[in-house]
């Protein structure tokens, strides 16, 4: 019931109609119940509704945990190298009995090689049939064999000294692992074809083509002659006045002997012998190192420049921006080779190559920070401040700066994967050589790898991978988070 206060129908309401709102109570404003929700917390609840990017927040998190801990998981260093082992295949021992990720592959070799391999303890994991080929408009019959990659460096020769020989031979009995096998004679080949290979001649044909002996069975022409020896063949050729022992050993069991485990190389090798997995986590620190320190510089003298450029303008603006563009011009590629040649001399070329990134990668972020000052400095509440006497510092870095930040934030993470992409790309073309046996770098370790992409590509594989999956999730864990800051989207993904 509506009532004009001015005119007498009110006074027909009774009086038990009217209550006090209050009497003896005091009233003040309610507290609030829920906290009150910020800037950078609503912008978070807004980047975890972004399903792809949080995982890729997720993915290159794994990436640095493997680039920090990878190297203390690995039983090889950076610089451990095994020229034996080159090019070996990736074997994890966990899945190996299943043949997946057992360091095998299938391949067809020729009668010679398949006897070779065969006389080879653990080399040919499995036979598949017999295939004819025509070579030089002949036909050759080749075999279909699963090979060990490790298996088959078979036998090669060392030389020990006294003590190491004895030492061995020692574990060698103690174990009941064969280690040392007999030497070959070469004086005493029959078949001259066969002089600059023995181990190739005697493995392919067992049985021996020439005098063989009558109680082994085995060729004793190609073996040295021992009298004192158990079996009559000799392990070893004196040298260098009996000090040095010329020995012949299954390699297999040689790397068990001193490392007390089989080779196994998560990763593979590469064409020197180095373990992948352990290099490339190297290499993965060091890309996200440089990337990381490189953009927080970068993201400094951004600011600082840009918030000088755009609070102030006038000629300090047109001179910096005269400045800018000259340095934008100058040819990336030309700047790097000159960084390198003169600077890479005294600080290294870890050093050169950062300072030629912080050349160049401050440039866009203080065009970005000017951009932001020039929409944020004519605002009211900045004029408000100015008016009550705020300093100029304390309105770039207490008015405007603030409102800055979000889109600064997401310029500097996404300038981090455009670091990290140019290292590896100066590092592939061998502008900036990184590679060696106490540094590597992604890029390095593709460059090493090109020659054997079509023979080896595991060598290729994971460190393209690596960079790739990097690359992909550092933009879209950039573009989420660009979305997050951004308060013109607030509340379009519920739409």
């Amino acid at each position: 019931m509506n009532c004009d206060v001015n005119s007498d129908e009110y006074k027909s309401i009774p009086k038990e109609k009217f209550v006090f709102v209050q009497k003896e109570e005091r009233l003040s404003d309610t507290a609030l119940k829920t906290k009150p929700t910020g800037y950078f917390k609503d912008a978070m609840l807004r980047f975890v509704t972004n399903k792809g990017s949080v995982v890729c927040f997720f993915i290159i998190v794994c990436l640095f945990l493997y680039a920090i801990f990878g190297p203390l998981l690995s039983p090889y260093k950076i610089n451990s190298k095994d020229p034996y082992y080159s090019y070996a295949l990736p074997k994890n021992p966990l899945f190996a009995k299943l043949g997946f990720w057992d360091g095998c592959k299938k391949t067809e070799v020729n009668l010679a090689t398949y006897q070779y391999y065969s006389n080879i303890p653990g080399a040919v994991k499995k036979f598949y049939g017999e295939k004819i080929h025509n070579v030089a408009k002949r036909k050759q019959k080749w075999y279909s064999i699963r090979l060990d990659s490790y298996a088959k460096v078979g036998w090669v020769k060392m030389l020990l000294s006294k003590d190491e020989y004895e030492a061995a031979r020692e574990w060698e009995k103690k174990t009941q692992r064969k280690l040392f096998y007999p030497m070959i004679n070469q004086k005493l080949v029959k078949n001259p074809a066969y002089k600059n290979d023995m181990n190739a001649w005697f493995e392919s044909d067992p049985k021996g083509i020439a005098n063989n002996n009558a109680a082994t069975g085995k060729p004793k022409a190609i073996f040295m002659e021992d009298e004192n020896s158990a079996d009559g063949y000799s392990y070893y050729t004196s040298r260098m006045n009996g000090e040095q022992y010329e020995t012949r050993v299954l390699y297999s069991e040689w790397f068990y002997y001193k490392n007390n485990r089989y080779a196994s190389y998560l990763f593979g090798t590469d064409n020197s012998g180095y373990d992948i997995f352990t290099r490339l986590a190297y290499g993965a620190r060091l890309s996200l190192v440089l990337g990381i320190v490189v953009s927080a510089i970068n993201l400094f003298i951004g600011i600082i420049v840009g918030a000088l450029e755009g609070y102030y303008g006038g000629t300090f603006d047109i001179i910096f921006e005269r400045v800018k563009d000259i340095i934008y011009q100058v040819p990336t590629q030309v700047t790097m080779v000159l960084f390198q040649l003169y600077l890479a001399k005294k600080l290294g070329p870890i050093a050169a190559l950062f300072f030629a990134f912080i050349f160049y990668g401050w440039i866009g972020i203080s065009s970005t920070v000017r951009a932001q000052f020039y929409r944020f400095k004519g605002q009211d509440y900045v004029n408000a401040s100015r008016t009550l006497g705020a300093s100029d510092a304390r309105l770039i870095f207490r008015h405007i700066l603030p409102n800055a930040i979000g889109f600064i934030i997401t310029v500097s993470i996404l300038s981090i994967p455009g670091v990290i992409f140019s290292e590896a790309s100066l590092t592939y073309l061998g502008i900036v050589n990184l590679d060696s046996d106490k540094i590597t770098s992604v890029g390095a370790m593709l460059n090493g790898a090109t020659n054997a992409l079509s023979t080896y590509p595991h060598t290729v594989f994971f460190p393209a991978a690596f960079i790739s999956i990097l690359l992909v999730c550092f933009n879209e864990f950039g573009n989420g988070l660009r979305d997050a800051f951004n308060p013109s989207l607030r509340g379009a993904e519920n739409e």
